[in-house]
């Protein structure tokens, strides 16, 4: 059979390589899954210096599929695909791909001998179903699968890295990590990409891009890029950086970020490192509370547990986390913290003599350290023109005071429960500092 493609060798070293993501599956588009794999993979490549140019998610249809490949070639010199590798008819990336590239299949016996293995360790023999997953496009490298049945493919033609995976996360992260990023590395110099996110609380976007405008303009002459990425109540500023030497890029990142933290160090309550462990807020505070063997109690109304929620997410957290109460009703306001019938009636719940009274309470009920409390107008109702729908109170105790704070967060119901969560979490940070 002869091939429309020469198979070229890309062993030239480049400096620059541009990748292209296509996911196959209708369960994708369905959304009957999530895509986790092109997240998974472009984070890998990000820190391998690899530029991802475009993600793609096709449906299980062979014009479909080579069509996708038709564009990615025209963004990208290496393009990685996942899914529609399985041993049933509706599993056609196989032989699409011998289609595409003009091929046939041949039988490979070291796949043959991987499909024997997996079986027998499942007291079970290969189904001539099965059998089938051993056959490879003649054109391809093979990629042998450690983890499951279904083989990758490595296709070197003109000019082009093209690496079929399985869509099995656990199976495909295997071969990327294991064989194919080392593979990449062999073949091309790649840069060294250097991503750096600070992490702040209490500021909104545009107000935080406000504030940061002039040090935001200085970071061009340094080609460093920065971008926003915003949730209810954080804000995330990504740093990044492209060049030969590791050492220096994260000397001016790092000198970027001191500059930035004399400008809004209210605001940051943490870092992040792409590709490590990225802290989220209630594990730092945890951390905090035990290296300093303090305890936490926490009185919750409109954020209905949340908070307690995020703190028992961590691993430990019964090291320094004792106890709520879900004081949602003025009744258990009443019965649960002790909180006068009077002072709800002058008052009403959402006010400050009511979240410092609860903070209070639920601190001397459980006997901690430190206890948070709120109370708010989650929304998308209740509101009143003296207390509009996002006025939330929150309250820190301490063993020395009661303060609280009021905020006014907007109408959407969920964004206020977590605005709520993360805001009180910080202002309990901040008594670490």
């Amino acid at each position: 059979m002869v091939n429309k493609y020469e198979n070229t060798s890309l062993s030239l070293k480049e400096s620059r390589v541009e990748a292209e993501i296509i996911t196959i599956g209708d369960e994708i588009l369905i959304g009957q899954i999530v895509d986790t794999n092109s997240a998974f993979i472009a984070s890998l490549l990000n820190m391998t210096g690899i530029i991802v140019k475009q993600i793609t998610s096709v449906s299980d249809e062979k014009n479909h599929i080579k069509n996708a490949l038709d564009e990615a070639q025209k963004r990208a010199n290496v393009i990685f695909i996942t899914g529609g590798l399985g041993p049933t008819k509706d599993d056609i990336t196989k032989k699409t791909l011998c289609e595409y590239f003009n091929t046939a299949l041949r039988f490979d016996e070291a796949v043959f001998s991987d499909l024997i293995r997996i079986f027998t360790a499942y007291g079970k023999e290969v189904t001539p179903t099965n059998r089938l997953q051993a056959e490879v496009p003649e054109l391809c490298t093979v990629i042998r699968n450690h983890n499951g049945t279904a083989p990758g493919m490595w296709f070197d033609v003109n000019g082009k890295i093209f690496i079929s995976m399985p869509g099995v996360p656990f199976e495909m992260k295997a071969m990327l990590t294991n064989q194919v990023i080392p593979k990449i590395k062999e073949l091309f110099n790649l840069p060294i990409i250097v991503h750096k996110t600070v992490l702040t609380q209490g500021i909104g976007e545009s107000y935080l891009s406000d504030l940061i405008s002039g040090w935001e303009d200085s970071l061009a002459k340094d080609h460093i890029k920065l971008a926003y990425l915003p949730s209810p109540g954080m804000v995330r500023l990504r740093i990044s950086l492209m060049g030969t030497n590791a050492e220096k890029l994260n000397v001016l990142v790092n000198k970027k970020i001191e500059e930035l933290k004399l400008i809004i160090s209210e605001f940051i309550y943490g870092y992040e490192i792409f590709g490590g462990e990225n802290p989220s807020l209630e594990e730092i505070v945890g951390n905090l509370l035990r290296n300093n063997n303090k305890t936490l109690s926490i009185a919750e109304s409109c954020t209905g547990g949340y908070i307690s929620h995020l703190i028992t997410k961590i691993q430990g957290c019964s090291d320094y986390y004792i106890g709520s109460v879900i004081a949602y009703s003025y009744d258990i306001k009443e019965k649960e913290l002790g909180i006068s019938k009077d002072v709800l009636a002058l008052h009403g719940a959402v006010s400050q003599p009511v979240v410092e009274e609860m903070a209070r309470a639920v601190r001397n009920k459980f006997k901690t350290d430190y206890s948070i409390a709120t109370s708010g107008i989650a929304g998308p109702g209740g509101g009143t023109i003296d207390k509009q729908v996002g006025t939330v109170w929150i309250a820190i105790a301490t063993p020395k005071n009661v303060y609280s704070e009021k905020f006014l967060f907007g109408k959407n119901r969920e964004h206020n429960i977590r605005k709520t969560a993360h805001t009180a979490l910080n202002m309990l940070r901040k008594e670490f500092e």
